[in-house]
């Protein structure tokens, strides 16, 4: 479950995590916060680590807004069919979903048949889908 404030930006090199492969985005990412959107800015290696890339930051990260607003996302993949790659999202707050919904990835043309209303729900579903991607090509080469 990423932060829902993290728009990632690309793929955090560092060896950070023993497993990266296992992180809510699929990867860990280096990014912006959006938590301030008058104040977008990058946050340090131990914030990216700690909090963008897990979420349930409320009341550990200075960033995190204090408000109503959701604690962290999470994907998974519902269906991968004719170059349509189907996910499904949930926002949580206090470890419940508070909004969820399907998106449709096309594969070939690199974007959402229907893009979601939120830039940062956008790029961290984006990342979700070419990691899972990036790893079925591994996979399919390896058989």
């Amino acid at each position: 479950m990423a932060c829902p404030y993290f728009y990632p930006t690309e793929r955090f090199l560092q060896r950070l995590w023993p497993h990266p492969a296992r992180l809510p985005l699929g990867d860990g990412f280096a990014g912006l916060c959006h938590a301030d959107p008058a104040n977008r800015f990058r946050p340090g290696d131990e914030t990216l680590q700690q909090y963008c890339n897990l979420g349930y930051a409320r009341r550990s990260c200075a960033c995190f807004p204090d408000n109503g607003g959701p604690d962290a996302v999470r994907f998974t993949v519902s269906g991968d069919q004719n170059g349509i790659v189907q996910i499904y999202y949930v926002l949580e707050r206090d470890h419940r979903p508070c909004e969820h919904g399907p998106l449709e990835y096309d594969a070939e043309r690199g974007a959402f048949t229907a893009p979601p209303v939120s830039p940062q729900l956008e790029r961290q579903a984006a990342v979700y889908v070419e990691g899972y991607l990036r790893r079925k090509l591994r996979w399919r080469g390896s058989l």
